[in-house]
C-alpha cells in the first residue's frame, strides 16, 4: 500500500536527509498490547548501513510485560523458561514520516516477526492486518476514523507524579465544550499538536472542547484502517512528547475523575476495491451494512476486552454519561453503543464503546470480525432504538474487566476469528492487570475505612 500522502518520506528521500545530514536519527518503532509505540532510536548512518538491509531486533517480552514493563507469568511466547529471545522489527517502508516536534528526527513503523521469520500472531497490527486480509479476499477494504479525546493540565508530567497525579490544574476550569474562548486558553498547546501531526503527515480536520476540565478532541480525517490505526499510535505518543517539552501533560485515561470520561468513537465503513460504496444502495442501507452491524452488536459483549482492555476502561460505563451501557444502535443516537451516521458514500458506524485507553489496533480488529461474523451469519439487524437507550431494556456491556476476561475467554467467536493463540494471550493481559489491581489498597478504602471502620 503506498503512502497515504506526500508529506510522508519515500526511503529514498529519507536516506538523501541523512546523506545531507537534515536527518540524524530514525525511530523504529512497534505498538505494543497497551497501545504504545516502542522500539529504538537509530543513528541516521547506521541505520543507511545496516538497518536497511539487515533490520534490528528486540526482546519478545515487550509483548509480554504489564504497563511497568515488568515481566509477569502466563504469556506462551516469552518467559524465562524460553529465555526471553528476540523478535525481529520489519520496517513498513510506507510509514516514515518526519516527527517536526524532534530535532533531526524520522519515525518509521514496523511489523514483528520471529527470527525464522514467522509473523508474530499476538502484535496489535498484525492481529488488525489479518482482519483487513479477511476482507480483502471478497475484494473489500475498511475505512475508518478514530475520535480521540484527552485532558490537559498546566502541571508536568514530573510534578503530576510527585503530586500522585491529585490536584494537577487543569488548561481550563469549567466546561468548555465547543467554546471558542475556552478551547483559546489551551490553543497554544492544541496549535502546537495539529501542526506538527499535519507535517508528520496526519491530515487533521480540527479542534474543540470537551465537557470535563481542560478536556479536548482533535480529529483527524478517515483513512484506511491501517493507517488510522498507526497514525492514532503516533499522535498519541507525540501530543504527550509536545505537553512534555512545554512543561504540560495530557492524560487519555478512560476515566480520569468522577466527572465525564474521555472516549475513543471509532467510525467505520466498507468499500469495494476500487472505492465503490457498499453499505448504502437504492437510497437506503445495504443488507451488507445491515449484517455488518448486527454482527458488531452480537459480538459486543465477546470482545469488550478489545474495546475497554483496563480496570480504569469500564469506570466510563455509566448511565446518562454519553458513554454506552446498553448493547443497541440508534440513528444517531449518542446513547447507543453503535450509532449509525451519514448517507450513501458517508455511511458509516459509530462504535461509542472504546475510551482513551484504547489500542486502536484491536479495537478495529474486533470491529471487523464482528461485521465478518454478521455478514457470514447472514445476521438480521434489529430495528433501531429510539430513545434513551440507558433506560432500554437491552442487554448491558460488561461493566468490569473480570465479566469482559470471562466472556472474552470463553468466546468461540473469538477464537474462530483471532485464534486460541491470541484469545489466550489478551486474556493474560486482563489476568495481569486484574491481579495488580486487586493487590492494591486504594484511596477510597482508606478514606472510608481508616477511622471510621
Amino acid at each position: 500500500m503506498p503512502a497515504p500522502n506526500d508529506r510522508y518520506l519515500t526511503l529514498e528521500s529519507l536516506r538523501k536527509q541523512i546523506e545531507n545530514g537534515d536527518i540524524d536519527t530514525v525511530v523504529l518503532a512497534f505498538t505494543d498490547m497497551q497501545g504504545r509505540l516502542q522500539g529504538k532510536r537509530m543513528h541516521g548512518q547506521y541505520f543507511l548501513d545496516v538497518v536497511i538491509e539487515h533490520g534490528t531486533e528486540g526482546c519478545n517480552y515487550l509483548l509480554a510485560v504489564d504497563v511497568d514493563m515488568n515481566t509477569v507469568d502466563g504469556y506462551a511466547i516469552s518467559s524465562w523458561e524460553r529465555g526471553y529471545g528476540d523478535m525481529e522489527f520489519v520496517p513498513d517502508w510506507d510509514t516514515i514520516r518526519l516527527l517536526p516536534h524532534l530535532p533531526a528526527t524520522a519515525l518509521v513503523q514496523c511489523d514483528l516477526v520471529w527470527l525464522d521469520h514467522a509473523p508474530v500472531i499476538e502484535s496489535p497490527r498484525t492481529i488488525l492486518k489479518g482482519q483487513l486480509d479477511a476482507f480483502a479476499e471478497r475484494d473489500l477494504v475498511a475505512l475508518a476514523g478514530t475520535e480521540l479525546e484527552f485532558i490537559a493540565f498546566n502541571t508536568s508530567y514530573e510534578d503530576a507524579h510527585r503530586l500522585g497525579h491529585r490536584g494537577l490544574e487543569p488548561v481550563n476550569q469549567y466546561n468548555v465544550d465547543y467554546s471558542i474562548l475556552g478551547t483559546s486558553r489551551a490553543e497554544p498547546l492544541l496549535r502546537d499538536i495539529r501542526n506538527t501531526m499535519y507535517a508528520a503527515g496526519l491530515d487533521v480536520e480540527g479542534a474543540k472542547g470537551e465537557c470535563n476540565l481542560g478536556q479536548h478532541e482533535i480529529g483527524f480525517l478517515y483513512a484506511d484502517a491501517l493507517v488510522t490505526a498507526d497514525n492514532h499510535s503516533v499522535y498519541k505518543t507525540v501530543a504527550k512528547e509536545i505537553a512534555a517539552q512545554r512543561g504540560q501533560s495530557i492524560t487519555f485515561m478512560a476515566k480520569y475523575n468522577e466527572r465525564e470520561g474521555s472516549s475513543c468513537h471509532i467510525h467505520l465503513s466498507l468499500r469495494g476495491r476500487n472505492g465503490d460504496v457498499v453499505f448504502w444502495e437504492d437510497g437506503k442501507r445495504s443488507a451488507m451494512y445491515d449484517s455488518f452491524v448486527a454482527g458488531v452488536l452480537a459480538t459486543m459483549s465477546d470482545f469488550t476486552l478489545l474495546y475497554a482492555p483496563n480496570i480504569n476502561s469500564y469506570k466510563r460505563f455509566a448511565d446518562g454519561s454519553f458513554a454506552p451501557t446498553a448493547v443497541a444502535w440508534g440513528e444517531d443516537n449518542r446513547t447507543c453503543a453503535v450509532r449509525l451516521v451519514g448517507h450513501g458514500p458517508s455511511a458509516r458506524m459509530e462504535n461509542r464503546l472504546p475510551g482513551g485507553d484504547v489500542n486502536p489496533y484491536l479495537a478495529i480488529a474486533a470491529m471487523l470480525a464482528g461485521g465478518r461474523h454478521g455478514i457470514d451469519e447472514g445476521l438480521e439487524l434489529e430495528p433501531g432504538l429510539t430513545g434513551n437507550a440507558y433506560h432500554s431494556d437491552k442487554p448491558r456491556v460488561p461493566h468490569t474487566l473480570r465479566q469482559a476476561r470471562d466472556v472474552w475467554a470463553a468466546s468461540s467467536i473469538a477464537r474462530a476469528a483471532f485464534g486460541d493463540e491470541v484469545v489466550d494471550h489478551y486474556t493474560n493481559m486482563a489476568d495481569v492487570e486484574l491481579k495488580a489491581f486487586d493487590a492494591v489498597v486504594t484511596d477510597w478504602e482508606l478514606s472510608r475505612s481508616f477511622e471510621r471502620m
